[in-house]
Parts: C-alpha cells; structure tokens; sequence
C-alpha cells in the first residue's frame, strides 16, 4: 500500500501524516492471515533447507485467527508434516517470534519457528503508517547450519509501550519520546552488552546490527551507548513494508543472512516487554546458501495499491453492500470437514498404483477408463507442483470481497485437474496455458460463528520459479 495514498486520503482530518507519506507499508489481501502467511513463509523455508526435518513447529503471533484451536497444528497440516510433530502456539507480545527463536536453539532439536502478524491499525493513525503485514520462518538444528549460535540474552520487563486489551481491535501506543528515553534506551543496551560478553566478543567484532521494535532516533541512541558502529545497522525495512510484529526480527535476521558472507558476526536485538538478544556468526555453508524467492525479490516483485478504500475494505475497516448473495447462511460442517481435512487443508490427492494416473480428490476409484481400479490410490500432495491454466471465468456477479471472483480449470504438470480459485492476479491478466502454483489462503469465513476455511489457490508463479 502507497503511504501517499493513506496520507492523501485521511488529510482532511490528519494533516500531521503528510510527513510519514514516503514508501510503502505490506497489506494482507481478503484471503490472507496469520496462518497463510505463516504457512507461505514456512514453506520457503523448507524449500531451501530440503533435508531438514523439523521435530518441533512454533507459531509465533500476536493476530493469531483462532484463540482456541492450535494455529501451528493448522500450520503443520497445511505443510504436510508428520502429525508426530511437536507444535506449540506463541503469542501474547512482540517479542514471541524471536524469543521462540531463541527457545529452538536452547533445546536443539530440529525446529522450524515462524512468526507471522496482521495486526489492525485506527484508520488515519501514525500505526496505519508504521506496520506492516508480513511473516517469516526460520529452520534450525545442529547439522550443515549455514550460522552458528554464539549467544543469546534475554530480559523481562513488564514497561508497557503500548498494548492491547483481550477485548480491543486496535493498539493503544504511549509516547515516542518517553518509550525510547526511559524503556528502549535502557532495556537495549543492558540486553545487548550482555549477549555480547556472554559470546566473548566485543562492540567492534559486530558486522551486522539488526534492530526490531525500536524506531531511527532510538537506535542511534542505542548504537551510541553500546559503543556500536552505526553503518552496520541493516536497514530495518521501514520504507518498503513497515513493522511486522512478531516477524520482523526474523525477517530483518533472514534478509540479512540473504547477504551475508562466510565468518560475518550478527547480533539480532528485539525490544518488547524487555529484550530479546541473539548472536550469530556465519558458516562456510552460508556461501552456497540459495533462499527460495528471496525478500529483496518480494520486495522488488510487489505490487503497489493505492486505493485507500479497498485497503479499508480488505481490512475489514468498511463495510460493503454486496448484495443478497451474501445473505447465504456460511455454516461448516465440522464432521464433513474432519473426514476430508487431508484433502482440504493438505491438498493432498491419489496416485493410482496400479496405473499411475493421478487425481484430485483421491476418491475410492481410479479415474483412468483404461484403469478404473478400486482401493489402489495413494497419497499424492498436490501442493508444490505446477499447474497450466485450461479454463478461467472473471465472475462479477459471484461474491468475493476482492471482486471479480476469478476460478476455473486447472491441469497439473504430472497429471490431474481440479476446477479452483485463482488469486494475486488482476482482472484480465490469465491466459489459457498459463503456469501456476499454489497457495493456502481463505477460502471464506463465517461470520456467525467466528470460523474461516482455508483452501488451496492457484497464484502466479514467481520469477525464481519459472527459471
């Protein structure tokens, strides 16, 4: 979202924003969430690190989309991982993403951490400008690490500098200048100092300075007092996506390990409730490291919105008529959904093992003519192949909180077809033959009980994909 645009939109009543209107800030579409973007993050994750199979998923937000039902559960199956999978569910402060971060390396063990936030904003607010929506997941274990753990430091300290009350939609954020001279100028640096010794390393042996959770003025602030070299900041990605919650310290930390070279120091430094410090030193394996779609490439990659109306339509900021076709009653049945939930939430279809014709749904029966043998699918996931485009309908009398609602025929790359949503494409942009891949999103909501589906979409396929 342009921040001209928010700025230009809201003048009338916050002039005083016209000064923040550079850059962008990163926005949920209407089928996006926590959950999908945790998925999506973590999926590349695993794309990059193949071999790795984690023992344990932490999910990690404070805009999780169900209170009570395990987001990382959701997560797991969604990424077709073994259901022996230990999930934990984080949240409750900005400091969940990189403190369980920190919680994975104490243990161990194989885990994969994701963070993810959607966090809402007050139309015509400072925050609307600042966030940002965005997620970020991070693999480790003990073998063929690409950094290696030097430290990690922790404080806990209830200094409220904004909060959110269990009933509240929106932040309610103390003033800049007294969170930075009496929270961030004093919790940072003791946090800092302290991973630092604890390493055996000193102020000038730091390559690289990720800062989340504070502002400019405060990290120069914090540089100054820890004796840190300023042009080792990384850039805090402020102009191009805005703060992400929960994800951004491991955002910051995965676009700067993107860049970093064999034998670098990285010290990652998270201000929420206290602070979260972690030091990190760069192996020989990072020089072969290949991230999948790379953050520099999203970035570079995304596209610019600047209808202000349909941001507040996506956010749920404006409410819409969209007719009597939206009356209809959106109950889920929960037993339906239990039976097929592999089908659904895995994307996972059958492979014929007598034959090998594959489909979607799995179905009892071979779908082969020539075949049509019982009892002899397999599971095949369907989610990370590539699909052609057959057919496809812009559809503007069908209801879609992003209209048109666009959907049609799809054939896989190795066989099978499935009639589906598209999404992330514009009106007028598919042609028949066109490749694909796909993407866990919402598939709708309803609204009476609080409950939103989730299936499989099929989306445009990334410059680092089609290569």
């Amino acid at each position: 979202m342009a921040r001209k645009a928010i700025a230009e939109a809201v003048k009338w009543a916050a002039p005083g924003l016209a000064g923040m209107g550079k850059g962008h800030r990163t926005s949920c579409k209407p089928d996006e969430d926590s959950i999908t973007m945790a998925v999506e993050a973590a999926r590349l994750c695993l794309a990059a690190a193949p071999d790795r199979a984690p023992e344990l998923l932490q999910f990690a937000s404070t805009t999780a989309p169900f209170a009570d039902r395990s987001n990382s559960v959701l997560a797991s199956e969604a990424l077709g991982l073994d259901s022996d999978l230990r999930c934990l569910d984080l949240g409750g402060s900005l400091g969940a993403g990189l403190a369980g971060l920190i919680n994975a390396l104490s243990h161990g063990e194989p885990a994969l951490t994701v963070a993810a936030d959607r966090r809402a904003t007050r139309p015509g607010s400072a925050a609307e400008m600042q966030l940002g929506h965005g997620a970020a997941a991070v693999a480790t274990g003990s073998e063929d690490v690409i950094a290696q753990c030097l430290a990690t430091a922790t404080s806990a300290e209830d200094f409220i500098d904004h909060y959110r009350s269990a009933e509240a939609e929106f932040d309610y954020a103390a003033e800049e200048r007294w969170i930075r001279d009496e929270g961030q100028s004093k919790v940072l640096p003791q946090a800092i100092g302290g991973v630092i010794a604890k390493a055996g390393k000193d102020a000038a042996s730091i390559d690289r300075i990720v800062f989340a959770g504070i502002g400019a003025a405060a990290s120069r602030q914090v540089l100054k007092q820890c004796g840190l070299d300023e042009t080792r900041l990384v850039d805090p990605l402020d102009s191009v996506c805005g703060n992400t919650g929960t994800a951004h310290p491991l955002l910051l930390l995965a676009h700067t390990l993107e860049q970093a070279a064999p034998g670098e120091v990285i010290l990652v430094a998270n201000f929420a409730q206290g602070a979260q410090c972690l030091l990190l030193e760069t192996t020989e394996a990072i020089a072969a490291f290949a991230s999948v779609n790379p953050i520099s490439d999203q970035i570079a990659n995304g596209r610019e919105d600047g209808n202000y109306l349909r941001f507040l339509s996506f956010n749920d900021q404006v409410e819409m008529d969209w007719g009597i076709r939206a009356e209809r009653d959106n109950r889920t049945s929960l037993s339906a959904f239990n039976r097929h939930r592999k089908t659904v939430t895995g994307f996972v279809g059958g492979k014929c093992s007598a034959c090998g014709t594959r489909q979607f749904p799995k179905g009892p029966a071979c779908v082969n003519p020539e075949c049509r043998s019982f009892g002899t699918l397999e599971d095949e996931p369907f989610r990370d192949k590539i699909g052609l485009i057959r057919s496809f309908t812009e559809d503007w009398l069908a209801i879609s909180p992003n209209p048109p609602l666009i959907y049609g025929n799809v054939g896989f790359d190795d066989g099978g077809v499935i009639m589906m949503e598209f999404t992330d494409f514009e009106p007028g942009e598919l042609t028949v033959g066109m490749p694909v891949r796909f993407v866990f999103r919402i598939k709708d909501k309803d609204p009476k009980r609080g409950f939103r589906r989730y299936f499989w979409k099929a989306a445009p396929v990334a410059a680092s994909e089609a290569n």
